[in-house]
């Protein structure tokens, strides 16, 4: 299967980030989101990122342009129409997700590959949404895709090998370490993720110790590049309870239940860095 034209939709931090890799790797993209806005902020977030590049010699002016060249966005999921893959990268709520995958599978040409970079949900009953679940892939990316190597590639029940091969050229062709991962709740990473930092939560809850003390022993004792709350901050603290109850609700074990603290702060809406205060204080 050939890649040409790729479809980005979300132009968030993710889908920002995706599109820009893509871009840069020689393909042409085009960027979509429901607002005019979240497209704008998607936009300036890439050519900052090419301006900085720019002044640290790291890539030309004529890069630049040459990428722009490459680059169109949209509110209209019509655009969609002539891709050869899209990759949504949208809110992790399958109900939603789902209804948009059964949207772009009515708009899309017969051959082009759904890819989906959710980071825990099942790609499965997020195919079944649509008329090709052999087409409908996980395709699940990290933060900030521009620097993250890894790209997750988790087939669903009926994902083709072919496209699943196809996933995998793709991610080597920008510049991604693809690995591809049988179904399972939070696939790899976030399997092992998530729990972790779930489980300082909980030593936070508990008084055992101060967000800092927690994330300068994980530091300092298990050589983590940032301590595992400061990290559920980057992540987004909402994004972690989710995924938690996810896998609270898929495996019906107490070991993944959520931490009572991680409620808290997604109640207060103290959700991490992206509202200024989370386990720490970035105002």
């Amino acid at each position: 299967m050939a890649i040409n034209k790729i479809g980005v939709l979300g132009a968030g931090t993710m889908g920002a980030g995706i599109a820009q890799v893509c871009v840069e790797a020689g393909y042409t993209v085009v960027l979509v989101d429901i607002e005019q806005s979240m497209v704008d902020q998607g936009l300036k977030g890439i050519f900052k990122n090419w301006d900085k590049a720019v002044s640290k010699g790291k890539k030309t002016e004529e890069d630049v342009g040459k990428f722009k060249g490459l680059l169109t966005s949209a509110t209209d999921n019509s655009n969609f129409k002539d891709c050869d893959i899209v990759i949504e990268a949208i809110i992790e709520n399958i109900d939603i997700k789902k209804k948009v995958m059964k949207g772009l599978d009515e708009l899309c040409k017969a051959d082009t590959i759904l890819a989906t970079n959710t980071s825990a949900l099942s790609i499965t009953e997020i195919a079944a949404s649509t008329n090709r679940p052999d087409k409908v892939v996980g395709m699940h990316f990290f933060n900030p895709v521009t620097a993250m190597k890894l790209v997750e590639v988790i087939p669903g029940a009926e994902t083709s090998e072919a496209v699943v091969n196809t996933v995998v050229e793709l991610s080597n062709n920008i510049r991604k370490e693809p690995v591809p991962v049988q179904e399972s709740p939070g696939f790899i990473v976030n399997r092992v993720l998530i729990p972790y930092i779930n489980e300082a939560a909980i030593l936070y809850q508990e008084g055992a110790a101060s967000a800092e003390e927690i994330d300068k022993a994980m530091k300092l004792g298990a050589n983590m590049p940032m301590g595992p709350l400061a990290l559920a901050d980057l992540i987004g603290i909402d994004v972690c309870l989710m995924i938690m109850n996810y896998f609270w609700n898929e495996f019906g074990d107490s070991k993944y239940r959520p931490a009572l603290s991680l409620k808290q702060k997604e109640r207060a809406g103290h959700l991490g860095r992206k509202t200024g205060k989370g386990f720490f204080d970035y105002n």
